[in-house]
């Protein structure tokens, strides 16, 4: 090879301009402009609406910037951190949704090693929860924690398998469902906040709580024998609130009527007693105008209940004659 067919620098540059033309004379501005836009962006920042910035300058925290347009010294001397301080978080355990919507999307791999958990009573549950939380402090969160979203995880594991272990299967498959959801929800605010990691626990919420796979038909069985027991107990109750208290009711009525029946025979027979010493007294002090009276009382309550009445003469000899006992008989 000549090295005389080696061109020169000259000669390559000459060439390049010839092919660029016109461009070339706009090239430098180009480079220019381009090297100020990338400076420009070094220099203005946005915030989202629902963001604040954390600024540091080199490497120290300075403060922090409000929603909006900002500017920074560039060339790495300030570094901003947009952090969504509104956002509601949501961690999973036991599950993932792979796609929200009018109908959920959700993983199905098992994640027995979150939510497979002793109870107090020595059973298996299957439990499914989500924390949801938001962040409070943005400062915190940035140098005072370095994986919170780890830590929240492992926290949140920690507690829900303390406080279901703190009670009976049926208690946490029932009634306990929400004391477990505000214990646990009180009990991560409090680790995270000795933690110092700026995040704020919103909510604590069990999804799903069912027996392991692996025991659910026997647990099943087993719900439906004390359901069963359930029944027939409150059956006997029933049968027993009819007829017990109608009993006692009737065996109350029966007393009643036969204390009143006595009160009333007592109170006659004390009246009677009253009434005949009264009139011994009268009769004692006249004993035939007492006589008399008792004689007419007597006729008075006796003559209207009789049909015939008859009146004699006491120098009557027979009374036979007047008496017509033929009358009304047949001929």
């Amino acid at each position: 090879m000549d090295f005389k067919d080696i061109p020169n620098p000259e000669d390559i540059i000459e060439a390049g301009r010839k092919k660029l033309g016109n461009f070339g004379k706009f090239l430098p501005l180009i480079m220019l402009g381009f090297f100020g836009l990338t400076f420009l962006r070094g220099v203005v920042y946005s915030i989202g609406p629902d963001e604040v910035g954390v600024l540091q300058r080199f490497g120290k925290y300075t403060g922090l910037s409000s929603p909006g347009l900002h500017a920074k010294i560039p060339l790495g001397v300030d570094k901003v951190t947009p952090i969504k301080v509104k956002k509601i978080f949501k961690e999973e355990f036991g599950f993932r949704t792979l796609q929200a919507g009018v109908v959920t999307q959700y993983s199905r791999e098992q994640f027995y090693d979150q939510s497979l958990m002793l109870t107090g009573d020595l059973n298996i549950l299957d439990v499914r929860w989500i924390v949801q939380f938001k962040v409070k402090d943005p400062v915190k969160l940035l140098f005072a924690t370095r994986n919170p979203q780890d830590n929240i995880r492992d926290m949140s594991e920690v507690v829900m398998r303390r406080f279901v272990g703190d009670y009976g299967v049926d208690e946490v498959l029932t009634t306990k469902r929400d004391e477990v959801n505000h214990l646990a929800e009180r009990e991560i605010q409090k680790i995270l906040d000795s933690y110092n990691t700026g995040i704020e626990i919103v909510t604590v919420k069990l999804l799903d709580v069912n027996p392991a796979e692996r025991v659910r038909s026997a647990f099943n069985e087993v719900n439906e024998a004390k359901q069963e027991k359930e029944k027939m107990i409150n059956q006997a109750w029933e049968a027993y609130n009819k007829v017990i208290p109608k009993a006692k009711g009737t065996a109350e009525k029966t007393i009643r009527e036969a204390e009143g029946y006595a009160l009333d025979k007592i109170n006659r027979a004390k009246g009677e007693s009253k009434r005949f010493l009264a009139t011994l007294a009268e009769y004692k002090k006249a004993p035939e105008i007492t006589k008399k009276r008792l004689y007419l009382e007597t006729l008075n309550e006796v003559l209207p209940k009789t049909k015939q009445k008859y009146i004699i003469d006491p120098k009557q000899s027979s009374i036979l004659p007047l008496l017509n006992l033929g009358e009304g008989v047949a001929k």
